[in-house]
């Protein structure tokens, strides 16, 4: 049950685009078309699961050795680099149009604090591997969730007549301040 109560929490309850506002350039500049906000979120699902499973390793060894809180975060910056460069020439050499769809949001990935914050939240909360998994894949398929909602909603939106002063980015934060409202909702729900 602790895990199904992981697993809503973070798609839902406290989702990390609506409830911490972490990742927001790629979700207002990726959301665009809703191909794109599908391969980011499977794209961001890749490199927050892989990357929280090997900082979760490197981070039960750094405890043993002494250092974590000297070397945990630059460690982490490092794996998430590594796994965004190793994505970015796998969809460059077999998925070309999203690699050129995605454009510089795709190495942005390694900056996308979403990423980096899982990481820290797994030391922080101090999850087992189960765990770990199930947060991590939990989360970055909340963000996919969200980013394919919003790009849905800003296709609709993109085709309705409004005043000049709310066609673009305004509506889109608008937007985004209502979804962020409509999901907290779900964050008194316990398992």
């Amino acid at each position: 049950m602790e895990i199904i109560g992981i697993a809503f929490a973070a798609l839902l309850g406290s989702n990390i685009v609506l409830s911490r506002f972490l990742g927001i350039c790629p979700f207002l500049g990726v959301s665009k078309k809703s191909s794109n906000a599908i391969g980011m979120g499977l794209a961001l699902i890749v490199v927050v699961t892989l990357s929280s499973m090997i900082c979760y390793g490197l981070d039960k060894l750094l405890v043993l050795l002494g250092m974590a809180s000297y070397l945990e975060l630059v460690v982490f910056i490092l794996v998430i680099a590594s796994f965004v460069q190793l994505l970015e020439f796998f969809l460059k050499k077999y998925i070309p149009s999203l690699y050129k769809s995605l454009g510089v949001y795709l190495p942005l990935i390694t900056t996308n604090c979403v990423v980096l914050q899982v990481c820290l939240d797994l030391v922080s909360r101090e999850y087992n591997f189960l765990q770990t998994i199930t947060y991590s894949v939990s989360t970055a398929a909340g963000y996919m969730l969200v980013i394919v909602l919003f790009s849905f909603i800003r296709m609709r939106l993109d085709n309705q007549e409004m005043p000049k002063a709310f066609k673009g980015n305004a509506i889109a934060l608008i937007t985004a301040g209502l979804m962020a409202m409509a999901f907290m909702a779900f964050s008194g729900f316990k398992f």
